[in-house]
């Protein structure tokens, strides 16, 4: 059983999407074999904070697993942010990602809604092609062959879920044109999981992203028939005042530890 909300999630959505999940007892082992550069397709999900002395043996762990990999991705199954031995584990590398899982049973109308934009499910081969090109326009680093290549893997996963019955992904659209786009996934047991809320550079503040999160929940909660959504939000990042204004709420905190390749 994991207790974070985030990380269950995170793991329903990875082993629907073709990931191979490992229970040691000590930690999980999230393996994806059809993209091997996703970080967090690729980590360990440790059960406890780290004790004093814990860095280098849970790196040993990581690297036994993984011993190609360029990364490291370890997460804490934790809902209050509590690395455990902080001192020692920023000493070793690692940067610490502190997200705030939200939860709404209900959501309410954003004050300023998009209308002009058609919302609709994505469905042909250009919207899924769209919504590769978006991954790239609001990529968070410098585009190279290398994260073009993992993000046309990732929406090649996501297209997989949604065939198999699993979720929904919907787009905002002028015209034909792409420019915002979510996933929710279900668990089949009342729960609902955003995946990547993005929206390209050119179409920002003018209410779509607020106006199809809220559609999307609208379904969810309806026709979908979950209970509660689930968010996952960077703190630092201006979207999580939208996601509060539409009624989510924080809940949890996630961590995640990674120490990039070296370059």
């Amino acid at each position: 059983m994991i207790n974070s909300l985030g990380f269950r999630t995170d793991l329903l959505l990875l082993e629907l999407g073709g990931s191979d999940l490992a229970d040691t007892g000590e930690y999980v082992v999230v393996r994806s074999p059809d993209n091997p550069h996703f970080w967090w397709g690729n980590f360990l999900l440790f059960r406890t904070p780290f004790a004093p002395g814990d860095v280098q043996r849970r790196l040993d762990a990581f690297r036994a697993e993984f011993p190609a990999a360029e990364h490291v991705a370890l997460g804490i199954d934790t809902a209050d942010g509590v690395v455990g031995a902080e001192d020692e584990v920023v000493a070793a590398g690692f940067d610490i990602g502190r997200d705030v899982v939200m939860t709404a049973s209900a959501v309410v109308p954003p004050a300023r809604p998009n209308d002009e934009s058609t919302y609709r499910r994505l469905t042909s081969e250009d919207d899924w092609e769209q919504l590769v090109q978006l991954g790239l326009a609001t990529a968070p680093m410098e585009v190279d062959d290398l994260y073009a290549e993992f993000t046309r893997r990732r929406v090649a996963s996501k297209r997989k879920l949604v065939a198999a019955g699993h979720g929904t992904w919907f787009g905002a659209f002028d015209g034909d044109r792409l420019q915002s786009s979510l996933g929710l996934v279900f668990d089949g047991r009342g729960l609902a999981r955003f995946q990547s809320v993005q929206t390209h550079p050119d179409d920002r503040n003018r209410g779509i992203a607020s106006t199809l999160v809220h559609r999307a929940s609208t379904y969810g909660l309806t026709e979908g028939g979950a209970r509660t959504l689930v968010m996952v939000a960077d703190p630092e990042y201006l979207a999580i005042r939208l996601y509060r204004a539409l009624g989510f709420t924080d809940t949890e905190t996630q961590l995640q530890l990674s120490i990039r390749p070296a370059s």
